[in-house]
This record gives C-alpha cells, sequence and structure tokens, in this order.
C-alpha cells in the first residue's frame, strides 16, 4: 500500500508515518492537478485520519493516476503529492461563495463560512465584512480635487465601511435595494473585532448581505458577460 509521511493530527507526532487505506477522487485544477481525499491510518497511535492531497506535477500514463494508484502503489507518495491538509470540522460548511469571484474574496468568504459553521460568530463576522470591504472598495472614485463637480468620499468615508456603504448609496455606486440588507453593518464596520459581542442572528445578516452584494456586484454582470460570449460565438460576424 502507499506510505505517506506526515504530522498526525491525533496524536501530534511529527513525520510520522501513514498507510494509505482509501482514496477519493475530489476535483481538478489547472486542467491537469487531481486531487484527493485520502484516508490514511498513522504507525504511531493507529488512529485514522483523512489528508486533502494533490498530484504534483503531470503524470499522465503512471500508475499513480489509475484507480485506486494511491492505494496500490507500494511507495512513499511525498514526492508526488502536495499535502493540502487534513479534513476537520472545517470541511462541515455548507455554504459556497457566489460563483466567478475573485480568488481573494473567495478565501475569505470560506473563511468566514467555517467560522460561522463551528460558531465562532464574531471571526466569520470580521470575515464577511471584509469581504463587502474588498468588494467595494474598487466602488469609491479615484481622489481628483480638480474636479470640483464629481463627488468624492471624505478620507474616513474611504477607510471605514459602515461609513463607505451610505456613501456609495447615496452617490448611486451601489444598488439601492440592497441598503435595507446593509443595516446589518455598524456604523464602524468592526463590532465583531472590537466588542465581541455577535449573536448567530448577526452573523447570518452579514451572510446574507455579503453574498446578495457579491451576486450583484460581481456573479450577475459575469454571467451577463458569459452570455454574451455564448451568443457571439453562435453568431459569426457576416463577411
Amino acid at each position: 500500500m502507499g506510505l505517506l509521511v506526515a504530522d498526525c493530527p491525533r496524536c501530534a507526532a511529527n513525520q510520522m508515518t501513514f498507510d494509505v487505506l482509501a482514496q477519493v477522487y475530489r476535483f481538478t485544477k489547472y486542467e491537469w492537478q487531481n486531487w484527493f481525499e485520502i484516508f490514511c491510518r498513522c504507525r504511531a497511535c493507529a488512529r485514522s485520519t483523512i489528508f486533502l492531497v494533490g498530484i504534483k506535477q503531470p503524470m499522465a500514463g503512471s500508475p499513480l493516476t489509475q484507480k485506486n494508484g494511491l492505494v496500490d502503489v507500494v511507495d512513499g507518495l511525498n514526492d508526488f503529492l502536495e499535502i493540502e491538509r487534513f479534513i476537520s470540522v472545517r470541511d462541515n460548511s455548507s455554504i459556497s461563495p457566489p460563483e466567478h469571484v475573485p480568488e481573494e474574496i473567495k478565501n475569505v468568504f470560506a473563511e468566514g463560512a467555517t467560522c460561522l459553521t463551528v460558531g465562532c460568530f464574531n471571526a466569520a463576522a470580521v470575515m464577511f465584512r471584509l469581504c463587502v470591504d474588498l468588494a467595494t472598495k474598487p466602488l469609491l472614485p479615484l481622489p481628483d480635487p480638480s474636479d470640483a463637480n464629481r463627488a468624492q468620499p471624505n478620507a474616513k468615508q474611504r477607510r471605514d465601511l459602515g461609513l463607505r456603504l451610505p456613501w456609495l448609496f447615496d452617490n448611486g455606486l451601489l444598488p439601492i435595494e440592497l441598503k435595507e440588507l446593509a443595516s446589518c453593518i455598524k456604523e464602524d464596520g468592526n463590532d465583531g473585532a472590537h466588542v465581541g459581542n455577535l449573536s448567530k442572528v448577526d452573523a447570518d445578516d452579514l451572510l446574507d448581505f455579503t453574498i446578495a452584494l457579491l451576486e450583484r456586484l460581481i456573479t450577475e454582470p459575469e454571467k451577463l458577460k458569459i452570455a454574451q460570449q455564448r451568443r457571439d460565438a453562435r453568431r459569426p460576424p457576416k463577411t
């Protein structure tokens, strides 16, 4: 069977050998890198752990790419696999970010969803506010003191999310339909971090607003763009 060397999250043994007992394909990145969850047994404590691992480089035709290849190979796997992490309570989250959001926002959203799943409501709120912060900063106009006819936010509105959102709504840079949902963002935008008194209801409100905002700002425009590209592909230009 395949062998994997990693730190054991069950007994804290460092660089311990694991027997690879089973594997499940999860997804593919970059059109070649297959990722798997592998069920392993620690040789120190004999307890099991599931690791998320990815193939390090293209390996077309290799025995490792065959069905149960990671289990059946009689060799060490560390030279061929990238160990991302072990499967834990964070993987219980069923909340996915809206489609087409940038990787930076997607990662922050996933962290917030994990915090919400395990009951860390203040931490979840901070992460969802960060998503909103990252999504709305690009909407601010560049400072231009020479253009007196164009509305400009002040320094505090640029910096503080709770003050930025009303300015964006008032100046037509955010859909007005989202304004009522935005009431979950407090004036200083940092209640979760500074006070630590947010409940699940508060975190759920922030989640709803974050999803609605990302869908309106990013997902829907990108879907329309993709649909237009498909339409253009079906209708080649006339010669």
